[in-house]
């Protein structure tokens, strides 16, 4: 027998195997279209369910990924035990186990944002919505996945952040509270009355609507500055990049106008020169009288 009889008889061989198979194939492809068809009923009755829960929109996004992955694997699994017999849920198991190590130093931080992806979903901490300060990126997180988050910064450009860098990084989030602190540096001439300039601050802080009357107002004397005595104010309102900024134009309006119908000013950098020697000092022009 030539070698081209031995390639025909194993390519017939073959040719046979897969005719055999055609049935289990058939019902493989029935079981995974049927594992689509589970996923999305399990999908939609998990949506309903954590819907009433009143859970978190990021922890919805988990369970319905989380539902969704599982369903196709357990249905993948079934496929593959039919179209190959002699393969068990134990071993497959068993090579997955294998492969895994070989794939994890292959795909190592896609495997970290995705660990990284599932802790954020599932701890209480930055929320959709909040408005949050990383690595500095400075914006409102608008969508959370398993991979990676999207951060609409204030100017309107989104960021698309990988998940580790979340994970791993210290992350400020600026909207935790209704509330935090803001604050200025308002400087008062050296001859002012520092109780006097104290009262009048924070009088006219204390007055304003958009701050948070609920919390003491701080007006602390801070440093001697080179044309000034800075005063620390510091008030609370909300805790939104918007709140912070319409509350500080009220706050500077309000101070501007308090010190100066006070009568107290607010100076500026001033500038004296001196010289070891005395300058002579030359006149210009002719005396009045002269032709």
């Amino acid at each position: 027998m030539n070698s081209l009889d031995v390639l025909t008889k194993q390519l017939w061989s073959m040719w046979i195997g897969l005719i055999a198979l055609l049935p289990n194939m058939v019902i493989a492809l029935v079981i995974i279209a049927l594992t689509g068809l589970v996923s999305r009923l399990l999908r939609r009755l998990t949506a309903r369910i954590t819907h009433n829960a009143h859970i978190r929109e990021s922890l919805k996004q988990l369970i319905d990924t989380v539902v969704s992955i599982g369903t196709w694997v357990i249905g993948l699994m079934i496929a593959a035990t039919v179209v190959l017999p002699g393969l068990t849920p134990a071993s497959l198991v068993a090579g997955l186990g294998v492969g895994t190590i070989a794939v994890g130093f292959a795909f190592q931080d896609f495997f970290q944002n995705f660990l990284a992806g599932i802790i954020i979903m599932i701890r209480k901490k930055m929320r959709i919505g909040d408005v949050i300060e990383c690595q500095g990126i400075i914006g409102r997180v608008e969508y959370i996945s398993l991979r990676e988050t999207h951060v609409r910064k204030l100017s309107n450009e989104l960021t698309i952040v990988p998940n580790s860098t979340l994970f791993k990084n210290p992350v400020e989030i600026l909207t935790d509270k209704q509330h935090r602190r803001h604050e200025i540096v308002v400087g008062v001439a050296y001859d002012t009355d520092l109780e006097v300039a104290r009262e009048v601050i924070r009088n006219s802080v204390e007055a304003l609507d958009v701050i948070d009357q609920t919390r003491r107002v701080d007006i602390f004397a801070r440093e001697f500055n080179s044309s000034s005595i800075d005063f620390l104010v510091r008030w609370w309102a909300g805790s939104k990049p918007s709140d912070m900024h319409a509350s500080r134009d009220a706050v500077v309006r309000a101070i501007k106008a308090a010190l100066d119908k006070a009568g107290i000013e607010i100076p500026f950098p001033y500038v004296t020169n001196t010289f070891k020697e005395p300058l002579p000092l030359a006149r210009s022009g002719k005396p009045s009288g002269q032709a």
